[in-house]
């Protein structure tokens, strides 16, 4: 590196520096130093304050260029970078200079976030949410021996004795490390992507603390494999009324995922709501742009075929029926769709020509409630 450095160094001073740069944090990293030094060094390297802070311990180091801990109040920052470490934001790195930023600030701090991250992965606590998700699966493996999954579930942070909550997590928007954060603060809470679908193994969760947008499904087994699954049901049966649902809840509505698709699909109630309301699945949850879900791929661009006076119907179509069978009678379907009574009957009665039931007896309404579900399934 160095000799590459001398021979560069009369093309481009700029490359030179930011080479010697790079040796610079080379040779830290290969001395194993820890965070206190890294902050020294770099703080010496740049001649002003820098700084680095962790987000799960709240430690923050600033040191000034004499090597000494830098004096509050903090003066300005004139650059920044995060710090990562397994694809999740644990912190930041930083320079307090008077002046504007130097031209190898960027470089210098590109690295020094590189380092602090391989320091922190080395000391740790790196606390970090994110998992490898080869240990996530070998904890919801429904192959995996016992021996194994304990053996995975210690090596991801999680005591012997205590159940695992799992929950299945559809967030569009919000990183995963983030809901896991919020569900379970302070508690061991760790979470991977796996096949399209957030995994959350946490040791406790507060289903109430979900951030809206998102989609969860929890499991009630204290088998980690076994709630994986009822989780991974309650998701598909979720809605954008009852965004989290826990297995328990569904009662004998679990049944209806053990049914193969091509049964569902052949029911005539659910043939009818097909022709109704289109393709199978959650047009407002692809309105979201809720890319990561393959599964939903097939179904989505069905739907994106249709006009967009057809998409609207059939979303109108969706909302009633969802919304009625949800309230149970037509003026409580009003009131949450805060339309008149009078629409909703219209829109009820048409719909139930449609599927050929009558949706005001409670027959006809178990009938809709059933087929609502089953198309649901279809389009996970």
């Amino acid at each position: 590196m160095e000799a590459l450095a001398v021979r560069l160094s009369g093309l481009d001073p700029y490359v030179d520096g930011a080479l010697r740069i790079v040796a610079f944090y080379d040779t830290l990293m290969r001395r194993r130093v820890d965070l206190p030094a890294l902050a020294r060094a770099s703080a010496g390297l740049a001649e002003c304050v820098a700084g680095v802070g962790l987000r799960g311990t709240g430690r923050t180091i600033r040191v000034g260029p004499d090597g000494r801990e830098a004096p509050d109040p903090a003066g300005p920052v004139s650059g920044t970078v995060a710090v990562v470490l397994d694809e999740e934001e644990i912190g930041t790195v930083w320079l307090e200079r008077a002046g504007p930023a130097g031209p190898l600030d960027e470089v210098l701090l590109d690295r020094l976030a590189l380092a602090v991250a391989g320091a922190v992965e080395r000391y740790g606590p790196a606390r970090t949410t994110m998992a490898d998700p080869a240990l996530v699966e070998l904890v919801i493996g429904a192959e995996t021996d016992e021996a194994a999954r304990a053996r995975a579930l210690r090596l991801l942070g999680f005591a012997a004795g205590p159940v695992v909550r799992v929950a299945a997590v559809r967030s569009p928007r919000l990183p995963l490390d983030q809901v896991g954060g919020a569900v379970c603060p302070g508690g061991t809470v760790k979470a991977a992507r796996i096949g399209g679908v957030g995994v959350l193994l946490a040791s406790a969760v507060d289903r109430d603390r979900f951030p809206a947008g998102v989609r969860a499904g929890l499991g009630a087994a204290d088998r980690p494999d076994l709630a994986w699954r009822e989780a991974r049901t309650a998701l598909r049966l979720t809605t954008a009324r009852e965004p989290v649902l826990e297995h328990a809840e569904l009662g004998a509505l679990a049944l209806l995922a053990e049914v193969p698709r091509e049964v569902l699909r052949g029911n005539p109630d659910v043939a009818a709501l097909v022709r109704l309301a289109g393709a199978p699945g959650d047009p407002e949850e692809d309105a979201r742009g809720n890319g990561d879900d393959r599964e939903a791929q097939a179904p989505r661009e069905a739907r994106e075929a249709q006009t967009p006076r057809e998409a609207r119907e059939a979303l109108d179509t969706l909302n009633t029926l969802e919304a009625y069978c949800a309230a149970g009678s037509l003026r409580r379907a009003a009131d949450a769709l805060h339309l008149h009574h009078s629409s909703v009957a219209r829109r009820v009665d048409l719909i139930g020509r449609a599927l050929s039931v009558d949706l005001t007896t409670p027959t006809g309404l178990t009938r809709a409630r059933m087929a609502l579900a089953a198309w649901r399934l279809l389009g996970d």
